[in-house]
């Protein structure tokens, strides 16, 4: 019971909280769609962390997009042992920067005094489930190798019997309980993404691209003599 409440009712929550919440937010505060940014409070720690972890995150994210959405490619493009060993090296180096990014960007939220004070509740929610995944991960790279392999055998069909509305939670209860952690909480971050900061990557500006340009006239009173 348990493992189809987790693996085969909580991804169908999640989404449904993601989609109707993100839809309403957009509704009744669409300016709300935005990631808040606290550079003019303190951006030297902001640069360090946010650089790397933007790059570093949406590689991994790219990543395992295409294992689930091509496993059968993905699985070929694995099948030489350079190209595996390749991406395993590659994935743990990533994952081990979007660690260290993510900690100096939660370390910046807690010794800055004024970029403490506008990170709100669901923000440190965020950034612990943030870390949690990312650490999770990391730890699944290193301790269970091969992982571009059994993703498109194991998590990729989970993935997609949830699409044709027919969870298949075996494929998902038979990994190691790290792994089952690693997939919850990523669909917990979807739980809570339209109620944080992170809906931010979904605010795509573009209506700006038919926009007329700007024209910007400086204006300078002159002095009196």
């Amino acid at each position: 019971m348990a493992d189809m409440i987790l693996f085969g009712v909580f991804p169908y929550v999640a989404l449904a909280l993601a989609i109707g919440v993100g839809i309403y937010r957009y509704a009744i505060d669409r300016y709300s769609y935005s990631s808040q940014s606290s550079q003019f409070l303190e951006s030297k720690a902001l640069f360090w962390g946010s650089l790397p972890w933007h790059y570093a995150i949406l590689l991994i994210l790219i990543a395992h997009f295409l294992a689930f959405l091509i496993p059968t490619g993905w699985g070929t493009l694995l099948g030489s042992p350079t190209r595996l060993v390749f991406l395993e090296i590659t994935g743990i180096a990533l994952g081990i920067t979007t660690m260290l990014a993510l900690v100096i960007l939660i370390f910046r939220r807690v010794i800055n005094p004024r970029v403490n004070a506008v990170t709100s509740r669901i923000d440190w929610l965020l950034l612990a489930a943030l870390l949690l995944q990312v650490v999770t991960g990391v730890y699944i790279a290193i301790s269970l190798r091969w992982g571009g392999v059994w993703y498109v055998h194991t998590v990729s069909p989970w993935l997609w019997s949830l699409v044709k509305l027919n969870p298949q939670i075996d494929y998902l209860a038979n990994l190691p309980g790290i792994v089952q952690l690693h997939a919850v909480n990523a669909f917990f971050l979807v739980a809570i993404f339209p109620f944080s900061r992170l809906v931010h990557v979904v605010s795509i500006p573009i209506s700006y691209l038919g926009r007329p340009y700007q024209v910007v006239v400086w204006y300078r009173q002159r002095r009196s003599n």
